[in-house]
């Protein structure tokens, strides 16, 4: 189903819950009452630390059923794929969960359906009060300050790990700040059983951040109003730059065209990479437990584009793209007060604190973050934080990055043969411009 007939159902199902009622957990008695009632919590899947999820769900929902006596009970997607999917179906059949943990990027297209709740100071005193979460984690909660569906749930700006003992032994002082740099200290640091970077290209998630990142610090957005522009050629060098360090530089192992952000991780922590770039705070809970242990940090990644020495006029020095997950209300549920009444729990600093030591990502609580400011192993990561750059707000954007992926995804094969067949990537990015304006066209 297109943008355009999801959001007219949804115009519809909205209109629908305004006539048949409220949340039938607010006024008149306690909100907080939930015995008897489930409230449904959507989540991505967490493939690094899938033990530790399943524990925190059950966690949490004894602590949130101990507060208020209500279930909570917990769905996962696996991809951008099924996220976007399972937006689309709840929104048409106007039943579903009643909270979604979604990646920041996908809360325009939340935001386009109209189906989410859009917050009053009411709906923020109940999360506990908007200053009890840091400004820069409302980047993309909405179009503007007036208007927001996400709750800043989790923050995860991107950085590169690097093998400090690996680099020392090759003469090199620290990671390069372009990126024509690090593929030239990668092709130095690659040898024997060792590859200057590990990267995970067959994961649903990272790829298409590369693209992104390159495309912006060459002055192209990718999408700027209606006009989509994938198919501009600082788009094009991304893709040979990114598919390239395997095919063409060989600093990158072959097996890493079957490999997820997990495995990836994996061997550098195994150390057998030097570089491993786009990787969040997430992945400290596992190098401190790896054989890289005290062996390695954090730097940012290179902020000037394939092909240039310097950062190109109208060109964006971003180091990451602002990442993390929003919490959104349905406007459906039936259960909004308890919905809400969760958010403020696991947003808390207590929570948030927990969550951190866990997972490794970072706080959107103001309070819990300061606590971690001090930690010096997190210093580039704050630092990536204070540079990231938020992608485009528009209803299309989940779309657009899922085109940006799936070039990537098509071109799997042509890498496992050890090559990147230039006719044939330029046909993948041409089809891709043509998703990725038909869905900007589609889009509120």
């Amino acid at each position: 189903m297109n943008q355009s007939k999801i959001i007219a159902v949804a115009a519809v199902v909205a209109l629908a819950l305004a006539g048949c009622g409220k949340s039938n957990d607010s006024g008149g008695g306690n909100p907080l009452d939930g015995k008897g009632k489930t409230l449904n919590v959507l989540m991505g899947a967490n493939t690094i630390y899938p033990q530790q999820q399943k524990q925190w769900f059950t966690d949490i929902s004894n602590a949130f059923k101990a507060q208020t006596g209500a279930e909570v009970k917990f769905e996962t997607f696996a991809s951008a794929n099924e996220e976007l999917t399972k937006i689309q179906t709840s929104v048409v059949s106007g039943q579903g969960p009643d909270i979604y943990a979604l990646g920041t990027t996908f809360t325009p297209t939340a935001y386009a359906t109209g189906a989410f709740v859009e917050l009053q100071d009411a709906d923020w005193q109940k999360v506990g009060g908007k200053d009890n979460f840091l400004p820069a984690t409302f980047g993309i909660s909405g179009p503007d300050a007036q208007h927001q569906v996400g709750i800043p749930f989790a923050s995860r700006p991107f950085v590169m790990a690097y093998n400090t003992d690996l680099l020392k032994a090759a003469g090199i002082d620290k990671p390069a700040t372009t990126w024509d740099g690090l593929r030239e200290q990668a092709k130095k640091l690659t040898g024997g059983s060792t590859y200057g970077m590990a990267i995970a290209y067959a994961d649903g998630y990272d790829p298409w951040k590369f693209i992104w990142a390159m495309s912006v610090q060459a002055g192209n957005p990718l999408v700027a109003g209606k006009k989509a522009s994938l198919d501009d050629p600082a788009t094009l060098k991304a893709y040979q730059t990114y598919l390239g360090w395997l095919a063409q530089d060989k600093v990158v192992d072959p097996a890493s065209v079957g490999w997820k952000n997990a495995q990836a991780i994996a061997e550098f922590g195994a150390g057998k990479a030097a570089f491993l770039p786009m990787v969040s705070a997430s992945s400290k809970v596992t190098l401190d437990k790896s054989q890289v242990a005290g062996k390695y940090a954090y730097a940012v990644m290179p902020t000037v584009p394939p092909g240039q020495t310097g950062l190109p006029s109208g060109g964006v020095g971003a180091t990451s793209i602002l990442s993390g997950d929003n919490l959104v209300v349905a406007k459906y549920s039936k259960n909004k007060d308890l919905a809400l009444a969760f958010v403020k729990l696991i947003t808390s600093a207590e929570q948030q604190k927990s969550y951190y030591k866990t997972f490794g990502d970072l706080p959107t609580n103001a309070a819990a973050a300061k606590d971690l400011q001090a930690d010096p192993a997190l210093a580039a990561i704050v630092d990536s934080a204070g540079k990231s750059a938020g992608t485009p707000f528009n209803g299309g954007w989940s779309k657009v990055q899922l085109a940006l992926l799936n070039v990537v995804v098509q071109s799997i094969p042509d890498l496992k043969a050890g090559k990147v067949d230039e006719g044939h990537l330029k046909s993948l990015v041409a089809a891709a411009q043509k998703d990725a304006q038909s869905a900007v066209n589609e889009a509120k």
